[in-house]
């Protein structure tokens, strides 16, 4: 450790740490353009410069490359610092006019001119080379480099088109200072279906409340994996935790309970061709309007048409797909309150003309209703009837590149409303593999796709295999209070279970008499629980009591006789029926 004295401030740093990092651990500033952190500097800008006193001899250094090797003064902000700092600012003024922040700084250092000639007003590139060395030295892809020499010296790629080499990672628009390079879509369009929730970063946690709530490395968004090279985040761990070279492995566990928490699918409405949707431009899903109002989307929240202007008109439409003879019968519950939401966001956000068509407005839950009275008061436009038909406005009617086709039933007309923008608000759907998940698990699954539980009222989160719950849309449609309510009632299900230390069995169960079994085998295959297993030794079967569930699948194919079900004997219902007679 040296002892180092900055603007009269003492503070001991290790060696060869250099001024810049020791003055930001004193909370002093000193500008400069072309650091980063994360690539080795090599002081273009010139802004850091600092004066340097060692015993009687004082030289000016810059602060981002000096290291300290032995105890000095340093004057971040004396006379000849700053005379020389605004000389460079001129300079970079010349060469790169249009950089804002080179804007930013000369205005807080009192400069407005520059007194050097300037060659290109709209230039913004200063040539620090920090894309450069982030490209070759840290992503390993050398897309792009220098080009010329002296004045004519720029940052190009070669030819001056996007090489085969560059992986279009961003990460030379990131550690640009003046914002020369940019990431933008080839097509200078917005595709909304292309749009992401949130940045595809190559570390993310999957969402907020995720468990494990730990980061995860993409692969396909990871620059390692594509180049081999980088590694930064290896680095900068402090513990050690990130290994590139880990797989995929498969593990068992013995476990006491399962909570089956595997969602819903989004509808596809791209079938119903008379919606328009994947043919006409600025016809969205609402999983698609939700992405682009995130504001960590590309749009930065905002709400856009394909060429990036703001919409004059939006219609939602509601049922998509839901309370549909063709599609799916059942109501998808929450579709009308989240586009009810849509037309909040859209008069928050714009000045758009907002149409609602429903077929009936089911606002069910507590301050729901009142929330609709709101978006009345609002002055969206809320049609009674099911938008039947979207076709492109070739009539110029109106405003608005897409006519809506509609009946309205409280006054009896058949309406046509232009739009800019159409959101289909699609119906919730079943997990294509819920049949295949349901087989596994030995649970039952409806006609809809949705699984069953074991009872609609007594048991809503129970299935007919005991240890294994239900939580959230999986079990049917339904909406965030609904769902964490259930999550919690399956997940006190499962401690109780597995506090009780034992497990209480029915009294009903099959019984396989040995002595009349002929080992045929047929009860094993038509099982539904798996309960019966076949003994080698006595070739006959045996049923697992506490897997049986009495279903009496097994008594009725038995051609031998040889199972009954307890409780559930001849001799027992021909008592019962006694009983009633006398």
């Amino acid at each position: 450790m040296i002892s180092i004295e900055i603007d009269g401030k003492q503070i001991e740093v290790e060696e060869e740490t250099t001024i810049l990092n020791a003055a930001n651990a004193l909370d002093i500033k000193i500008p400069t353009l072309c650091y980063n952190e994360l690539i080795e500097p090599y002081a273009v800008c010139r802004i850091c410069v600092v004066e340097v006193i060692r015993r009687k001899r004082t030289r000016l250094v810059t602060a981002c490359n000096y290291p300290l090797r032995e105890s000095v003064k340093v004057r971040t902000n004396s006379e000849r610092v700053l005379k020389l700092r605004r000389m460079n600012l001129e300079l970079l003024m010349a060469r790169a006019p249009a950089a804002k922040i080179i804007q930013e700084m000369a205005a807080e250092m009192g400069l407005e001119t520059t007194r050097f000639p300037i060659e290109n007003p709209k230039e913004s590139c200063i040539l620090c080379g920090l894309c450069v060395q982030m490209c070759q030295d840290v992503v390993g892809a050398y897309a792009i480099g220098f080009a010329d020499r002296g004045s004519k010296r720029e940052v190009s790629t070669p030819y001056e088109r996007t090489p085969e080499t560059c992986i279009l990672c961003g990460a030379c628009a990131q550690v640009c200072p003046t914002g020369h390079i940019r990431m933008t879509d080839a097509e200078e369009r917005i595709i909304h279906s292309k749009l992401s929730l949130g940045p595809n970063a190559a570390i993310t946690i999957p969402f907020r409340q995720a468990i494990p709530n730990v980061p995860r490395i993409h692969a396909e968004h990871c620059i390692h994996f594509k180049t081999g090279e980088c590694m930064l985040c290896s680095k900068v761990c402090p513990k050690d935790c990130i290994h590139y070279d880990d797989k995929d492995e498969i593990e068992e566990f013995e476990i006491g309970a399962v909570i089956v928490a595997t969602g819903f699918d989004d509808f596809d409405p791209t079938p119903m061709k008379q919606l328009g949707y994947g043919r006409y431009p600025n016809i969205l899903t609402g999983a698609e309007f939700e992405q682009m109002n995130n504001a960590g989307s590309p749009t930065g929240g905002k709400i856009v048409m394909e060429n990036g202007e703001e919409p004059r008109s939006v219609a939602i439409l509601h049922c998509i797909g839901s309370r549909d003879e063709n599609y799916h019968k059942y109501c998808s519950r929450v579709c009308c309150m989240y586009a009810l939401k849509f037309a909040h966001l859209v008069k928050e956000k714009s000045n758009a003309e907002v149409y609602q068509l429903y077929v009936d407005m089911r606002a069910f839950g507590k301050g729901y209703e009142e929330f609709y009275q709101r978006i009345l008061d609002e002055g969206v436009n809320v049609i009674r009837g099911k938008g039947t038909e979207i076709v492109p406005n070739r009539s110029g009617a109106g405003d608005g590149a897409l006519l809506v086709r509609c009946e309205d039933t409280l006054i009896g007309k058949f309406r046509e409303i232009p739009v800019d923008m159409v959101v289909l608000c699609s119906a919730l759907e079943a997990r294509s593999d819920a049949t295949d998940l349901a087989r596994k698990l030995n649970i039952s699954a409806g006609a809809d796709g949705w699984f069953i539980e074991s009872h609609p009222k007594l048991g809503p989160v129970s299935t007919t295999t005991e240890g294994i719950y239900l939580a959230g849309v999986c079990q049917g449609p339904k909406d965030i209070p609904d769902t964490v309510a259930q999550g919690s009632a399956a997940a006190a299900q499962a401690m109780k279970m597995l506090a009780q230390g034992q497990i209480l069995m029915d009294a009903a169960y099959a019984e396989i008499a040995e002595e009349f079994c002929s080992g045929c085998r047929i009860c094993n295959g038509l099982c539904p629980y798996n309960a019966i297993s076949f003994d080698e030794t006595k070739k006959v079967s045996n049923v697992n009591s506490a897997m049986c569930k009495a279903c009496g699948t097994c008594v009725a194919a038995c051609p031998t006789g040889a199972i009954a079900a307890r409780h559930f004997t001849d001799e027992q219902i021909y008592a019962q029926i006694e009983g009633i007679l006398v």
